[in-house]
Protein backbone atom coordinates (compact mmCIF):
# COMPACT_ATOMS: atom_id res chain seq x y z
CA UNK A 1 0.00 0.00 0.00
CA UNK A 2 1.23 3.59 -0.57
CA UNK A 3 2.43 5.48 2.00
CA UNK A 4 0.09 8.50 2.87
CA UNK A 5 1.94 12.00 1.87
CA UNK A 6 3.95 13.17 4.33
CA UNK A 7 5.28 9.85 5.98
CA UNK A 8 7.80 7.61 4.61
CA UNK A 9 7.06 4.01 4.31
CA UNK A 10 9.42 1.52 6.80
CA UNK A 11 12.39 0.35 4.85
CA UNK A 12 12.12 -3.14 2.67
CA UNK A 13 13.23 -5.77 4.06
CA UNK A 14 16.44 -6.74 3.18
CA UNK A 15 18.12 -3.20 3.38
CA UNK A 16 21.52 -2.71 4.36
CA UNK A 17 23.18 -5.31 6.35
CA UNK A 18 19.84 -6.54 7.60
CA UNK A 19 19.76 -9.89 9.47
CA UNK A 20 16.89 -11.87 7.49
CA UNK A 21 16.23 -14.23 10.67
CA UNK A 22 15.03 -10.75 12.43
CA UNK A 23 12.99 -9.76 9.48
CA UNK A 24 9.01 -10.07 9.91
CA UNK A 25 6.49 -11.16 7.60
CA UNK A 26 5.14 -7.67 7.21
CA UNK A 27 8.41 -6.32 5.85
CA UNK A 28 8.39 -9.23 3.60
CA UNK A 29 5.20 -8.74 2.36
CA UNK A 30 5.57 -4.94 1.84
CA UNK A 31 3.15 -4.55 4.84
CA UNK A 32 0.15 -6.30 2.91
CA UNK A 33 0.26 -9.36 5.80
CA UNK A 34 1.56 -10.03 9.54
CA UNK A 35 2.69 -12.69 11.28
CA UNK A 36 0.61 -15.23 12.95
CA UNK A 37 1.95 -16.14 16.85
CA UNK A 38 4.84 -18.77 15.73
CA UNK A 39 6.70 -15.81 14.76
CA UNK A 40 6.54 -13.86 17.59
CA UNK A 41 7.88 -16.94 19.26
CA UNK A 42 10.84 -17.62 16.59
CA UNK A 43 11.55 -13.51 16.48
CA UNK A 44 12.14 -13.74 20.46
CA UNK A 45 14.38 -16.84 20.33
CA UNK A 46 16.44 -15.09 16.93
CA UNK A 47 16.91 -11.56 18.86
CA UNK A 48 18.24 -13.26 21.47
CA UNK A 49 20.31 -15.44 19.42
CA UNK A 50 21.45 -12.90 17.38
CA UNK A 51 22.20 -10.15 19.94
CA UNK A 52 23.50 -12.82 23.54
CA UNK A 53 25.09 -10.06 25.19
CA UNK A 54 21.63 -7.95 24.79
CA UNK A 55 18.69 -10.08 24.55
CA UNK A 56 17.12 -12.60 25.95
CA UNK A 57 13.53 -13.86 25.38
CA UNK A 58 11.62 -14.98 28.06
CA UNK A 59 8.03 -16.43 29.24
CA UNK A 60 6.23 -14.51 31.61
CA UNK A 61 2.95 -16.56 31.41
CA UNK A 62 0.78 -19.11 29.13
CA UNK A 63 -2.64 -18.20 27.92
CA UNK A 64 -5.48 -20.60 28.31
CA UNK A 65 -5.01 -22.04 25.27
CA UNK A 66 -1.57 -22.65 26.06
CA UNK A 67 0.20 -20.39 23.84
CA UNK A 68 3.60 -18.71 26.14
CA UNK A 69 3.51 -15.70 26.47
CA UNK A 70 6.40 -14.28 25.18
CA UNK A 71 8.88 -10.72 26.17
CA UNK A 72 12.17 -9.63 24.96
CA UNK A 73 14.27 -8.06 27.43
CA UNK A 74 16.71 -6.02 25.65
CA UNK A 75 19.60 -3.48 27.27
CA UNK A 76 23.43 -2.84 26.05
CA UNK A 77 23.89 -2.18 30.58
CA UNK A 78 24.24 -5.77 30.82
CA UNK A 79 21.43 -5.51 33.29
CA UNK A 80 18.91 -7.85 31.76
CA UNK A 81 17.13 -9.10 34.86
CA UNK A 82 14.93 -7.28 37.58
CA UNK A 83 17.29 -7.31 39.90
CA UNK A 84 20.41 -6.23 37.85
CA UNK A 85 18.49 -3.23 36.86
CA UNK A 86 17.71 -2.03 40.16
CA UNK A 87 20.98 -2.84 41.36
CA UNK A 88 21.85 -0.52 38.56
CA UNK A 89 19.60 1.91 39.36
CA UNK A 90 18.33 1.80 35.65
CA UNK A 91 14.93 3.02 34.40
CA UNK A 92 12.66 -0.05 33.04
CA UNK A 93 10.38 0.88 30.04
CA UNK A 94 7.78 -1.76 29.22
CA UNK A 95 6.56 -1.53 25.51
CA UNK A 96 3.43 -4.11 24.93
CA UNK A 97 1.63 -4.66 21.74
CA UNK A 98 -1.19 -6.57 21.11
CA UNK A 99 -3.37 -6.01 23.93
CA UNK A 100 -6.42 -6.06 21.40
CA UNK A 101 -5.02 -8.43 19.00
CA UNK A 102 -6.35 -7.54 15.51
CA UNK A 103 -4.81 -3.84 16.54
CA UNK A 104 -1.59 -5.14 15.70
CA UNK A 105 0.98 -2.33 14.52
CA UNK A 106 2.43 -2.79 17.56
CA UNK A 107 3.72 -6.38 17.41
CA UNK A 108 5.54 -5.15 13.66
CA UNK A 109 6.44 -1.84 14.80
CA UNK A 110 8.25 -2.75 18.07
CA UNK A 111 10.32 -6.09 16.41
CA UNK A 112 11.38 -3.15 13.35
CA UNK A 113 12.18 -0.39 16.26
CA UNK A 114 14.48 -3.29 18.39
CA UNK A 115 16.18 -4.31 15.34
CA UNK A 116 17.02 -1.12 14.47
CA UNK A 117 17.94 0.17 18.09
CA UNK A 118 20.33 -3.09 18.38
CA UNK A 119 21.69 -1.55 15.11
CA UNK A 120 22.75 1.01 16.10
CA UNK A 121 20.37 2.70 13.09
CA UNK A 122 18.16 4.31 15.39
CA UNK A 123 18.41 5.50 19.18
CA UNK A 124 21.88 5.20 19.35
CA UNK A 125 23.58 4.59 23.07
CA UNK A 126 19.93 4.47 24.03
CA UNK A 127 20.48 0.60 25.29
CA UNK A 128 23.17 1.52 27.44
CA UNK A 129 21.03 3.56 30.29
CA UNK A 130 17.54 1.55 29.69
CA UNK A 131 16.28 -1.66 29.84
CA UNK A 132 13.30 -2.27 27.44
CA UNK A 133 10.91 -5.11 28.08
CA UNK A 134 8.94 -5.53 25.16
CA UNK A 135 5.98 -7.91 24.83
CA UNK A 136 4.98 -7.99 21.23
CA UNK A 137 1.68 -9.42 21.31
CA UNK A 138 -0.23 -9.55 24.84
CA UNK A 139 -3.36 -11.08 23.45
CA UNK A 140 -1.76 -14.15 21.90
CA UNK A 141 -5.02 -16.50 21.94
CA UNK A 142 -6.64 -13.24 20.45
CA UNK A 143 -3.78 -13.01 17.97
CA UNK A 144 -4.60 -16.66 16.76
CA UNK A 145 -8.28 -16.17 15.81
CA UNK A 146 -7.05 -14.36 12.82
CA UNK A 147 -9.28 -13.14 10.26
CA UNK A 148 -10.25 -10.83 7.33
CA UNK A 149 -12.90 -8.79 8.78
CA UNK A 150 -11.77 -9.23 12.53
CA UNK A 151 -11.10 -5.19 11.99
CA UNK A 152 -13.75 -3.62 9.86
CA UNK A 153 -12.58 0.20 10.24
CA UNK A 154 -8.70 -1.01 9.64
CA UNK A 155 -7.15 -0.63 6.71
CA UNK A 156 -4.60 -3.86 7.00
CA UNK A 157 -2.98 -5.99 7.41
CA UNK A 158 -4.89 -8.49 5.35
CA UNK A 159 -5.16 -10.72 8.31
CA UNK A 160 -5.46 -9.84 12.05
CA UNK A 161 -6.19 -11.37 15.20
CA UNK A 162 -9.53 -10.67 17.40
CA UNK A 163 -10.09 -7.61 20.10
CA UNK A 164 -11.12 -10.56 23.27
CA UNK A 165 -8.79 -13.21 24.64
CA UNK A 166 -10.58 -16.98 23.95
CA UNK A 167 -12.43 -16.39 27.09
CA UNK A 168 -13.89 -13.36 25.49
CA UNK A 169 -11.35 -11.08 28.50
CA UNK A 170 -10.73 -7.19 26.67
CA UNK A 171 -7.63 -6.76 28.30
CA UNK A 172 -7.88 -3.42 28.43
CA UNK A 173 -10.84 -3.19 30.76
CA UNK A 174 -9.22 -6.08 32.93
CA UNK A 175 -5.98 -4.31 35.14
CA UNK A 176 -7.63 -3.77 38.29
CA UNK A 177 -10.05 -6.87 38.69
CA UNK A 178 -7.45 -8.92 36.91
CA UNK A 179 -9.88 -11.68 35.91
CA UNK A 180 -7.78 -12.89 32.75
CA UNK A 181 -4.62 -15.26 33.29
CA UNK A 182 -3.11 -13.11 30.82
CA UNK A 183 -3.75 -10.34 32.85
CA UNK A 184 -2.16 -11.81 35.81
CA UNK A 185 0.93 -13.21 34.43
CA UNK A 186 0.88 -8.90 33.05
CA UNK A 187 1.03 -8.00 36.61
CA UNK A 188 3.81 -10.63 37.48
CA UNK A 189 5.75 -9.24 35.49
CA UNK A 190 5.33 -5.63 35.77
CA UNK A 191 5.86 -6.56 39.42
CA UNK A 192 9.18 -8.66 38.79
CA UNK A 193 10.35 -5.19 36.72
CA UNK A 194 8.28 -2.06 38.27
CA UNK A 195 8.46 -0.44 35.06
CA UNK A 196 8.56 3.05 35.41
CA UNK A 197 6.88 3.95 32.33
CA UNK A 198 4.49 1.55 30.66
CA UNK A 199 3.77 2.02 26.85
CA UNK A 200 0.18 0.14 25.25
CA UNK A 201 0.47 0.59 21.51
CA UNK A 202 -3.24 0.31 19.70
CA UNK A 203 -4.83 1.28 16.63
CA UNK A 204 -8.40 3.60 17.14
CA UNK A 205 -11.38 2.83 15.74
CA UNK A 206 -13.93 6.17 14.92
CA UNK A 207 -14.12 8.83 12.71
CA UNK A 208 -11.84 9.35 9.37
CA UNK A 209 -9.43 12.34 9.43
CA UNK A 210 -5.94 13.49 8.77
CA UNK A 211 -4.48 12.88 12.30
CA UNK A 212 -2.56 9.58 12.70
CA UNK A 213 -1.23 8.73 16.21
CA UNK A 214 -2.86 10.55 19.65
CA UNK A 215 -0.60 9.79 22.89
CA UNK A 216 -2.05 9.90 26.36
CA UNK A 217 -0.42 10.14 29.54
CA UNK A 218 -1.25 9.64 33.12
CA UNK A 219 -0.13 11.04 35.53
CA UNK A 220 -0.50 14.16 33.76
CA UNK A 221 -4.22 15.43 34.88
CA UNK A 222 -4.20 12.88 37.64
CA UNK A 223 -2.01 11.46 40.24
CA UNK A 224 1.23 12.94 42.08
CA UNK A 225 1.20 16.07 41.01
CA UNK A 226 5.02 16.54 40.70
CA UNK A 227 5.24 13.16 38.82
CA UNK A 228 2.27 14.97 36.49
CA UNK A 229 4.72 17.70 35.68
CA UNK A 230 7.25 15.53 34.42
CA UNK A 231 4.21 13.56 32.65
CA UNK A 232 3.49 16.49 30.91
CA UNK A 233 7.25 17.39 30.03
CA UNK A 234 7.10 13.67 28.51
CA UNK A 235 3.91 14.21 26.24
CA UNK A 236 4.77 17.46 24.70
CA UNK A 237 8.79 16.01 23.95
CA UNK A 238 7.02 12.71 22.27
CA UNK A 239 4.32 15.06 20.30
CA UNK A 240 7.38 17.29 19.06
CA UNK A 241 9.19 14.19 18.15
CA UNK A 242 6.48 12.39 16.38
CA UNK A 243 5.43 16.20 14.69
CA UNK A 244 9.21 16.56 13.25
CA UNK A 245 9.26 13.21 11.46
CA UNK A 246 5.86 14.38 9.80
CA UNK A 247 3.26 13.03 11.95
CA UNK A 248 0.32 15.13 13.08
CA UNK A 249 -0.10 13.86 16.38
CA UNK A 250 -3.12 14.22 18.85
CA UNK A 251 -2.62 14.86 22.78
CA UNK A 252 -6.24 13.37 23.42
CA UNK A 253 -8.24 10.59 22.47
CA UNK A 254 -10.41 11.57 19.19
CA UNK A 255 -13.68 10.14 20.06
CA UNK A 256 -16.50 12.86 19.65
CA UNK A 257 -18.91 13.12 22.87
CA UNK A 258 -21.92 11.90 20.45
CA UNK A 259 -20.60 9.00 18.45
CA UNK A 260 -20.61 9.97 15.00
CA UNK A 261 -20.69 13.22 15.03
CA UNK A 262 -17.65 15.85 14.75
CA UNK A 263 -19.92 18.35 15.39
CA UNK A 264 -20.26 17.51 18.87
CA UNK A 265 -16.44 17.80 19.78
CA UNK A 266 -14.14 15.78 21.95
CA UNK A 267 -13.81 15.81 25.53
CA UNK A 268 -10.64 15.04 27.51
CA UNK A 269 -10.45 12.91 30.89
CA UNK A 270 -8.47 10.55 32.53
CA UNK A 271 -9.18 7.04 31.85
CA UNK A 272 -10.10 4.80 34.92
CA UNK A 273 -8.07 1.72 36.19
CA UNK A 274 -9.27 -0.33 34.08
CA UNK A 275 -7.34 0.82 31.33
CA UNK A 276 -3.32 0.80 31.19
CA UNK A 277 -2.94 4.13 31.19
CA UNK A 278 -5.49 5.37 34.28
CA UNK A 279 -3.48 2.27 35.97
CA UNK A 280 0.15 3.02 36.08
CA UNK A 281 -0.81 6.62 37.35
CA UNK A 282 -1.91 4.85 40.84
CA UNK A 283 1.73 2.88 40.71
CA UNK A 284 3.17 6.44 40.72
CA UNK A 285 4.33 5.53 37.32
CA UNK A 286 3.77 6.59 33.63
CA UNK A 287 1.29 5.02 31.93
CA UNK A 288 0.83 5.79 28.39
CA UNK A 289 -1.93 5.02 25.73
CA UNK A 290 -0.89 4.99 21.94
CA UNK A 291 -3.24 4.62 19.11
CA UNK A 292 -2.69 5.05 15.43
CA UNK A 293 -5.51 5.95 13.68
CA UNK A 294 -7.08 2.54 11.67
CA UNK A 295 -7.42 4.28 8.65
CA UNK A 296 -3.93 5.05 7.98
CA UNK A 297 -2.83 2.17 5.56
CA UNK A 298 -0.66 -0.06 7.31
CA UNK A 299 2.59 0.53 6.74
CA UNK A 300 2.07 4.31 7.69
CA UNK A 301 0.46 2.78 10.83
CA UNK A 302 3.56 0.96 11.50
CA UNK A 303 6.42 3.49 10.79
CA UNK A 304 4.44 6.04 13.26
CA UNK A 305 4.51 3.82 16.04
CA UNK A 306 8.30 2.69 15.53
CA UNK A 307 9.22 6.48 15.63
CA UNK A 308 6.83 6.43 19.21
CA UNK A 309 8.59 3.60 20.42
CA UNK A 310 11.97 4.97 19.21
CA UNK A 311 11.39 8.07 20.70
CA UNK A 312 9.90 6.63 23.72
CA UNK A 313 13.51 4.91 24.60
CA UNK A 314 15.29 8.27 23.54
CA UNK A 315 13.42 9.98 26.09
CA UNK A 316 13.56 7.50 28.93
CA UNK A 317 17.35 7.04 28.46
CA UNK A 318 17.75 11.08 28.51
CA UNK A 319 15.01 11.45 31.53
CA UNK A 320 14.83 8.06 32.73
CA UNK A 321 17.05 8.57 35.67
CA UNK A 322 14.84 11.70 36.46
CA UNK A 323 11.84 10.26 36.42
CA UNK A 324 13.02 7.40 39.29
CA UNK A 325 13.45 9.74 41.53
CA UNK A 326 10.74 11.80 40.98
CA UNK A 327 8.50 8.53 41.06
CA UNK A 328 10.48 7.63 44.63
CA UNK A 329 9.35 11.03 45.81
CA UNK A 330 5.88 10.22 44.91
CA UNK A 331 5.83 7.26 46.17
CA UNK A 332 6.81 8.98 49.83
CA UNK A 333 4.14 11.41 49.17
CA UNK A 334 1.78 8.37 48.61
CA UNK A 335 2.67 6.92 52.30
CA UNK A 336 1.77 10.15 53.17
CA UNK A 337 -1.98 10.42 52.18
CA UNK A 338 -3.36 9.64 55.26
CA UNK A 339 -6.36 11.53 56.58
CA UNK A 340 -5.73 13.77 52.72
CA UNK A 341 -8.57 14.49 50.41
CA UNK A 342 -7.96 12.10 47.61
CA UNK A 343 -9.65 11.76 44.49
CA UNK A 344 -11.52 8.36 42.99
CA UNK A 345 -12.19 9.75 39.23
CA UNK A 346 -11.59 12.55 37.29
CA UNK A 347 -14.16 14.87 34.87
CA UNK A 348 -13.77 17.64 32.29
CA UNK A 349 -15.14 20.97 32.93
CA UNK A 350 -17.89 22.79 30.69
CA UNK A 351 -14.74 24.94 29.74
CA UNK A 352 -15.11 24.75 26.03
CA UNK A 353 -12.01 26.14 23.78
CA UNK A 354 -12.33 25.27 19.65
CA UNK A 355 -8.71 23.92 17.92
CA UNK A 356 -8.09 23.16 14.65
CA UNK A 357 -8.53 20.10 13.57
CA UNK A 358 -7.44 18.02 10.47
CA UNK A 359 -10.39 16.55 9.34
CA UNK A 360 -12.16 16.37 5.73
CA UNK A 361 -15.19 17.21 4.48
CA UNK A 362 -18.61 15.68 5.76
CA UNK A 363 -22.04 15.03 5.65
CA UNK A 364 -24.42 13.88 8.58
CA UNK A 365 -27.66 12.78 6.13
CA UNK A 366 -30.66 10.28 6.45
CA UNK A 367 -29.65 6.87 6.13
CA UNK A 368 -32.29 4.89 3.90
CA UNK A 369 -30.63 1.18 5.33
CA UNK A 370 -30.71 2.33 9.44
CA UNK A 371 -33.23 5.20 9.00
CA UNK A 372 -30.76 7.00 11.42
CA UNK A 373 -28.68 10.05 10.62
CA UNK A 374 -24.74 8.45 8.85
CA UNK A 375 -22.13 10.40 8.92
CA UNK A 376 -20.03 10.24 5.38
CA UNK A 377 -16.52 11.59 5.37
CA UNK A 378 -14.72 12.42 1.87
CA UNK A 379 -10.99 11.79 1.78
CA UNK A 380 -10.47 13.64 -1.08
CA UNK A 381 -11.11 16.94 0.43
CA UNK A 382 -9.39 18.05 3.13
CA UNK A 383 -10.41 20.30 5.59
CA UNK A 384 -9.96 22.09 8.85
CA UNK A 385 -12.77 21.35 11.59
CA UNK A 386 -13.39 24.08 14.11
CA UNK A 387 -13.51 21.71 17.13
CA UNK A 388 -14.88 22.34 20.38
CA UNK A 389 -12.65 20.81 22.92
CA UNK A 390 -13.29 20.16 27.08
CA UNK A 391 -9.67 19.75 28.33
CA UNK A 392 -9.73 21.42 31.39
CA UNK A 393 -9.75 18.06 33.89
CA UNK A 394 -10.66 18.49 37.35
CA UNK A 395 -11.07 16.15 39.74
CA UNK A 396 -14.35 14.38 40.53
CA UNK A 397 -15.76 12.14 43.55
CA UNK A 398 -13.25 12.31 46.04
CA UNK A 399 -12.78 11.20 49.86
CA UNK A 400 -10.64 11.44 52.64
CA UNK A 401 -7.88 8.54 52.81
CA UNK A 402 -8.04 6.85 55.87
CA UNK A 403 -5.92 7.85 58.37
CA UNK A 404 -4.81 3.97 59.26
CA UNK A 405 -5.71 2.34 56.58
CA UNK A 406 -8.26 -0.66 55.89
CA UNK A 407 -9.48 -3.60 57.83
CA UNK A 408 -11.22 -6.60 55.72
CA UNK A 409 -13.07 -9.44 57.97
CA UNK A 410 -11.72 -12.70 58.07
CA UNK A 411 -15.10 -13.82 55.82
CA UNK A 412 -13.73 -12.03 53.01
CA UNK A 413 -9.62 -12.00 53.66
CA UNK A 414 -9.51 -14.91 50.81
CA UNK A 415 -11.19 -12.98 48.37
CA UNK A 416 -9.59 -9.79 48.72
CA UNK A 417 -5.21 -10.70 49.74
CA UNK A 418 -6.03 -12.11 46.32
CA UNK A 419 -6.61 -8.71 45.03
CA UNK A 420 -4.48 -7.11 47.12
CA UNK A 421 -1.45 -9.68 46.10
CA UNK A 422 -1.62 -9.14 42.58
CA UNK A 423 -1.35 -5.47 42.47
CA UNK A 424 1.62 -5.74 45.37
CA UNK A 425 -0.27 -3.58 47.79
CA UNK A 426 0.93 -4.56 51.37
CA UNK A 427 -1.12 -6.12 53.94
CA UNK A 428 -0.78 -8.00 57.15
CA UNK A 429 -3.21 -10.66 59.21
CA UNK A 430 -4.18 -10.20 62.54
CA UNK A 431 -3.70 -13.07 64.79
CA UNK A 432 -5.98 -11.44 67.49
CA UNK A 433 -9.38 -10.11 67.74
CA UNK A 434 -10.05 -6.54 67.54
CA UNK A 435 -13.26 -6.52 70.11
CA UNK A 436 -15.05 -3.28 70.01
CA UNK A 437 -12.71 -1.43 68.22
CA UNK A 438 -13.67 2.22 66.96
CA UNK A 439 -13.86 2.28 63.01
CA UNK A 440 -15.97 3.75 60.05
CA UNK A 441 -18.33 1.48 58.05
CA UNK A 442 -19.84 2.31 54.49
CA UNK A 443 -23.67 1.69 55.25
CA UNK A 444 -25.36 2.05 51.57
CA UNK A 445 -28.88 4.41 51.22
CA UNK A 446 -29.37 3.03 47.82
CA UNK A 447 -27.92 0.62 45.56
CA UNK A 448 -28.23 -0.32 41.76
CA UNK A 449 -27.13 -3.42 40.18
CA UNK A 450 -26.42 -2.90 36.53
CA UNK A 451 -29.08 -4.47 34.14
CA UNK A 452 -26.42 -6.52 31.59
CA UNK A 453 -22.87 -8.07 32.56
CA UNK A 454 -19.59 -6.10 31.62
CA UNK A 455 -16.56 -8.36 31.21
CA UNK A 456 -19.05 -11.77 33.24
CA UNK A 457 -19.85 -9.39 36.21
CA UNK A 458 -22.86 -7.75 37.29
CA UNK A 459 -21.56 -4.12 38.38
CA UNK A 460 -23.00 -2.08 41.10
CA UNK A 461 -23.44 1.57 42.12
CA UNK A 462 -23.77 1.88 45.72
CA UNK A 463 -25.00 5.43 47.50
CA UNK A 464 -24.15 6.32 51.12
CA UNK A 465 -20.81 7.76 53.31
CA UNK A 466 -18.28 6.64 55.74
CA UNK A 467 -19.59 7.15 59.48
CA UNK A 468 -18.53 6.06 62.79
CA UNK A 469 -19.18 2.41 64.36
CA UNK A 470 -18.26 0.59 66.93
CA UNK A 471 -17.73 -3.27 65.83
CA UNK A 472 -15.87 -6.47 66.34
CA UNK A 473 -13.36 -8.14 63.88
CA UNK A 474 -12.08 -11.79 64.57
CA UNK A 475 -8.63 -12.92 64.36
CA UNK A 476 -7.72 -13.73 60.49
CA UNK A 477 -8.83 -10.27 59.51
CA UNK A 478 -6.70 -8.32 57.20
CA UNK A 479 -4.77 -4.74 57.92
CA UNK A 480 -4.03 -2.86 54.56
CA UNK A 481 -2.30 0.29 56.23
CA UNK A 482 -2.95 3.56 54.00
CA UNK A 483 1.12 4.53 55.14
CA UNK A 484 2.40 2.92 51.67
CA UNK A 485 3.51 3.58 48.07
CA UNK A 486 0.60 2.05 46.83
CA UNK A 487 -1.96 4.02 48.55
CA UNK A 488 -3.91 5.36 45.86
CA UNK A 489 -4.27 1.84 44.41
CA UNK A 490 -5.39 0.32 47.66
CA UNK A 491 -8.23 3.16 47.71
CA UNK A 492 -8.92 2.14 43.86
CA UNK A 493 -9.48 -1.13 45.16
CA UNK A 494 -11.29 -1.04 48.57
CA UNK A 495 -13.07 2.54 48.33
CA UNK A 496 -16.27 1.42 47.66
CA UNK A 497 -17.22 4.31 45.57
CA UNK A 498 -13.72 4.51 43.23
CA UNK A 499 -14.90 3.51 39.26
CA UNK A 500 -13.28 -0.13 39.38
CA UNK A 501 -13.04 -0.82 43.31
CA UNK A 502 -13.90 -4.21 43.79
CA UNK A 503 -17.46 -3.43 44.95
CA UNK A 504 -17.99 -1.22 41.39
CA UNK A 505 -17.39 -4.99 40.02
CA UNK A 506 -19.95 -6.92 42.41
CA UNK A 507 -17.29 -8.51 44.24
CA UNK A 508 -19.96 -8.13 47.56
CA UNK A 509 -23.18 -7.89 46.13
CA UNK A 510 -24.07 -10.54 48.22
CA UNK A 511 -23.77 -7.96 50.92
CA UNK A 512 -26.74 -6.11 49.24
CA UNK A 513 -29.34 -8.88 48.56
CA UNK A 514 -31.66 -9.38 51.49
CA UNK A 515 -31.62 -13.00 52.38
CA UNK A 516 -34.35 -13.09 55.53
CA UNK A 517 -37.75 -11.77 55.87
CA UNK A 518 -40.64 -11.12 58.21
CA UNK A 519 -44.23 -13.09 57.19
CA UNK A 520 -46.78 -10.38 56.58
CA UNK A 521 -48.89 -11.66 59.58
CA UNK A 522 -45.79 -11.99 61.76
CA UNK A 523 -45.23 -8.31 60.88
CA UNK A 524 -48.75 -7.11 61.34
CA UNK A 525 -48.51 -8.22 65.07
CA UNK A 526 -45.10 -6.82 65.53
CA UNK A 527 -46.05 -3.62 64.44
CA UNK A 528 -49.17 -3.30 66.83
CA UNK A 529 -47.01 -3.78 69.28
CA UNK A 530 -44.34 -1.71 68.24
CA UNK A 531 -47.22 1.45 68.20
CA UNK A 532 -48.01 1.19 72.12
CA UNK A 533 -44.44 3.52 72.20
CA UNK A 534 -45.81 7.14 71.56
CA UNK A 535 -42.47 8.08 69.24
CA UNK A 536 -42.61 4.97 66.99
CA UNK A 537 -46.79 6.37 66.60
CA UNK A 538 -45.93 9.67 65.69
CA UNK A 539 -42.91 9.03 63.65
CA UNK A 540 -45.14 6.29 61.50
CA UNK A 541 -48.10 8.68 61.46
CA UNK A 542 -45.74 11.70 60.24
CA UNK A 543 -44.79 9.51 57.55
CA UNK A 544 -47.98 8.22 56.15
CA UNK A 545 -48.68 12.30 56.20
CA UNK A 546 -44.98 13.37 54.14
CA UNK A 547 -45.05 10.14 51.84
CA UNK A 548 -48.26 9.23 49.57
CA UNK A 549 -46.15 6.63 47.72
CA UNK A 550 -45.32 4.81 51.35
CA UNK A 551 -48.92 5.24 52.52
CA UNK A 552 -50.23 3.57 49.90
CA UNK A 553 -47.76 0.21 50.14
CA UNK A 554 -48.56 -2.46 52.70
CA UNK A 555 -45.34 -3.95 51.86
CA UNK A 556 -43.44 -0.73 52.58
CA UNK A 557 -45.93 0.18 55.47
CA UNK A 558 -44.73 -3.31 56.91
CA UNK A 559 -41.36 -2.97 56.55
CA UNK A 560 -41.06 0.12 58.10
CA UNK A 561 -41.57 -1.58 61.29
CA UNK A 562 -39.10 -4.85 60.29
CA UNK A 563 -36.08 -2.39 59.90
CA UNK A 564 -36.96 -1.14 63.84
CA UNK A 565 -37.35 -4.81 65.11
CA UNK A 566 -34.29 -6.74 66.21
CA UNK A 567 -34.78 -9.67 63.55
CA UNK A 568 -33.84 -7.00 60.79
CA UNK A 569 -30.39 -7.60 58.90
CA UNK A 570 -28.25 -5.42 60.46
CA UNK A 571 -25.66 -6.57 57.79
CA UNK A 572 -27.66 -5.36 54.66
CA UNK A 573 -25.87 -2.90 52.79
CA UNK A 574 -23.21 -3.03 55.02
CA UNK A 575 -19.83 -2.81 53.14
CA UNK A 576 -17.78 -5.74 54.55
CA UNK A 577 -14.71 -3.49 53.88
CA UNK A 578 -14.05 -0.85 57.24
CA UNK A 579 -11.45 1.72 57.75
CA UNK A 580 -9.49 2.71 60.76
CA UNK A 581 -7.71 6.10 62.37
CA UNK A 582 -5.42 3.38 64.07
CA UNK A 583 -2.73 0.79 63.10
CA UNK A 584 -4.11 -1.99 64.81
CA UNK A 585 -1.36 -3.83 66.84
Amino acid sequence: MPATPGHAAPAPAGSAATDATLVTEAERSGFLRTGRYAEVIALCDAFAARHPDAVRCIDFGTTPEGRPMKALVASRSGALTPEAARARGLPVLLVQGGIHAGEVDGKDAGFLALREVLGGEAAPGALEDVVLVFVPVFNADGHERFGRWNRPNQRGPEEMGWRTTAQNYNLNRDYVKADAPEMQAMLGLVEAWDPIAYVDLHATNGAQFEHDISVQIEPLHSGDPALAQAGRALRDALLADLEAKGSLPLPFYPSFETHDDPSSGIVDGVAPPRFSHGYFALRNRFGILVETHSWKEYPVRVRVTRNLVVGMLEQTARHGRDWLRAAADADARAAALGGRDVPLDWVATDRVRTVDFRGYAWTRTPSDVSGALATRYDENTPQIWKMPLRDEVVPGRSVDAPAGGYLVPAAHAASVSRSLDLHGIGYRRLDTPLPDAALEVFRASAWRPSATSTEGHQRLEVDGAWAPETRTLGAGALFVPIAQPRARLAMAVLEPQAPDSMLAWGAFNNAFERKEYMEAYVAEDVALDMLRDPEVRAAFDRRLAEDPEFAASPAARLEWFHRRHSSWDERLGLYPVFRTATVPR
